[in-house]
């Protein structure tokens, strides 16, 4: 400040607008308060989520590149053992041992994801936000190994699974998670059982119990081995667990940890899952056909590689009709579906005590780490004596279950009443609008405005999209090997069009500087006026076999409450171009037909609104 007026001087001004910049790239300033949506199932439309199918060519093509693929690598490997042994040590016999790795088993790895390993392991630094800064590298053995080069990148981060935008370095919650590390420090020090169990984490689980509507919640520091030791807990030989073909990898290791029997069932179809629980009801267990002890179904509230919310009024009428135990993994839902942020019971608007087992975790939609089991307190006093994470890892860290609990105060509404008051910490202080849950309301209906536009935009766009249009994993269809890596690529590097003047790829860079100057494409900023696209680096994850089938490789948008609406139109801008260069456009657009893309960024709110199913006027 300025001794003589009081006034701001130079450096303090420029101090706030670096800070201004920073909480800007992080969680993007929308205040035009017609950019937000509820998010909540229509009960009177019919619950679907639609999957285009691509055409016959497509799938043919994507399968004449694997072969292709698969030819070359034998014959590279057949000239390699031959003309380059020392490459090929680890695959040969040699003076008495076997082979270090199957030639055959290494094969995939070795000969075709080695082409793609530039769109993987992507290296970043700073806050994981609206933005994030990727270290750019290189190759010197044409993909076998990368090299940092010592630059950086801030790009636009649809990546992230940063849904509500709390991965903040500013904003209340980054402030109590600040105070609370130098009141408790960095870690608990011991087990739950062993001295571990801070009073932090007893008010968190009081308040994620509280926040579900629960009698009681168990938190884990691992989010994987929430469901890997949970399930051991309550399943064993004799209990027959059904599943769903694509649940996630914990599940299925909590499966084989417990040594319960399991089938499983093809993904969202109901119809086939109720033909398996006849099935396994009336022949009973392997050889002796006698009755199982019990059955557990397991379902995730949202499947993040498909996009696809459970149809959960279908599943619990299941469940109860053949009297079996449902287990719903909401580690995707939670926080980022139903209007409350309450996931799929909130979505459809459930009784929460018609599931008997509830699984979250915090590292999505809440900026931290680790998951929870909630459900009957009797049921979940025995989970806490046999769940092994519980007995024997490490409590949460305190940091995070200031960020849990701060988090969570932001979109139940602690505020409201004084018995959610109460289970606050008491050196915790917030404004009146945070308690209120106006920040957390705020985040909810910008997360589900910019995951129904997206997900339209890219319909519209012509591009094949899969899963339900609210949720916030957008999966566009990408198919052939060539073009995953051909996206990615392009997507990070739509930047390099523009002159070095004005490119987003310095950290302090000003991203309003960065625009295309020469575009017959206009854009609506959040005042809703008329503004030139701008052309961010964005990066975006793409998804390939193993972690799907092989023919239906995709790009993986991760949507945030942190994008603005502009964020939006810049990836539709980018999708449309690419699209267009790598011929990826195979839908019809659904009804109403493919629309330009400055029509689809002219008619948010029409996209938004859309059900997908009633015939949408191509707008003039």
């Amino acid at each position: 400040m300025s001794a003589e007026n009081g006034a701001p001087d130079q450096s303090s001004i420029g101090a706030l607008v670096a800070e201004s910049k920073l909480q800007h790239s992080e969680f993007g300033h929308c205040s035009n308060p017609v950019y937000r949506w509820r998010s909540s199932y229509d009960e009177d439309k019919p619950f679907t989520n639609e999957n285009d199918s691509p055409s016959y060519t497509t799938v043919l093509s994507t399968y004449i590149c694997y072969i292709a693929l698969i030819i070359m690598g034998h014959i590279a490997d057949y000239f390699g053992k031959r003309f380059y042994k020392k490459d090929f040590i680890n695959l040969r016999e040699r003076d008495g041992y076997a082979a270090l790795n199957s030639d055959f088993d290494s094969f995939f790895t070795r000969r075709l994801k080695v082409r793609l390993d530039y769109c993987f392991d992507r290296p970043v630094t700073g806050v994981c936000g609206r933005t994030v800064i990727t270290l750019d590298r290189g190759t010197k053995d044409f993909g076998h190994s990368y090299q940092l080069t010592g630059g950086k990148t801030r790009a636009l981060n649809v990546s992230a699974y940063n849904y509500l935008g709390f991965a903040q370095s500013h904003g209340e919650c980054a402030d109590a998670v600040d105070k609370g590390l130098n009141l408790y420090g960095i870690s608990s020090g011991g087990t739950r059982l062993g001295g571990g169990y801070l009073d932090l984490q007893k008010q968190a689980e009081q308040l994620v119990a509280r926040f579900l509507r629960v009698d009681d919640a168990m938190l884990v520091s691992m989010g994987y081995a929430t469901n890997s030791t949970t399930i051991p807990a309550v399943a064993g030989p004799g209990t027959l667990i059904i599943s769903d073909e694509l649940n996630h990898t914990s599940l299925r290791a909590g499966v084989r940890i417990s040594g319960a029997s399991i089938r499983t069932y093809k993904h969202a179809d109901l119809s086939g899952l109720e033909e398996l629980l006849r099935e396994s009801i009336s022949q009973g267990q392997p050889r002796s056909h006698r009755p199982w002890k019990k059955i557990l179904l397991l379902v995730e509230g949202l499947y993040s590689m498909e996009g696809t919310i459970v149809n959960l009024p279908k599943v619990i009428e299941l469940a109860k009709r053949y009297k079996v135990y449902l287990y719903v993994d909401e580690a995707h839902s939670i926080g980022a579906l139903g209007p409350q942020g309450g996931g799929v019971c909130d979505y459809f608007g459930i009784n929460r005590d018609l599931v008997d087992i509830h699984m979250g975790t915090f590292t999505k939609s809440f900026g931290a780490v680790g998951g929870y089991i909630a459900g009957r307190k009797e049921l979940i006093d025995r989970i806490r004596m046999k769940n092994h994470a519980n007995v024997y890892a490490e409590t949460m860290s305190p940091p995070v279950l200031v960020q849990i609990i701060a988090t969570i105060a932001a979109i139940m509404r602690v505020g409201q009443s004084q018995e959610t008051m109460a289970l606050m910490p008491r050196w915790m202080s917030f404004s009146a609008d945070f308690l209120a849950g106006v920040e957390g309301q705020h985040r909810l209906e910008r997360l589900a405005f910019n995951a129904r536009y997206l997900n339209h935009g890219l319909r519209k766009l012509g591009f094949i999209v899969w899963g339900s249009r609210d949720s916030p994993v957008v999966p566009l269809l990408l198919f052939q090997p060539g073009k995953m890596n051909a996206f990615s690529v392009a997507m990070l590097n739509r930047h390099m069009a523009l002159p070095p003047s004005v490119r987003w790829e310095a950290e302090d860079k000003d991203w309003n500087g960065a625009t295309l100057e020469h575009s017959n494409v206009h854009v609506s900023n959040e005042r809703g006026e008329k503004v030139l696209p701008r052309r961010p680096p964005i990066v975006v994850v793409v998804v390939a076999y193993p972690a799907t089938p092989l023919i239906s490789s995709r790009v993986r948008f991760c949507v945030s409450a942190s994008h603005t609406k502009q964020d939006i139109d810049d990836v539709l801008l980018a999708c449309d171009e690419i699209g267009n260069a790598l011929a990826l456009k195979y839908s019809s657009g659904g009804p109403g037909g493919c629309w330009s893309l400055e029509k689809v960024i002219s008619h948010p709110l029409e996209l938004v609104s859309w059900n997908g199913t009633d015939f949408f006027p191509e707008p003039a």
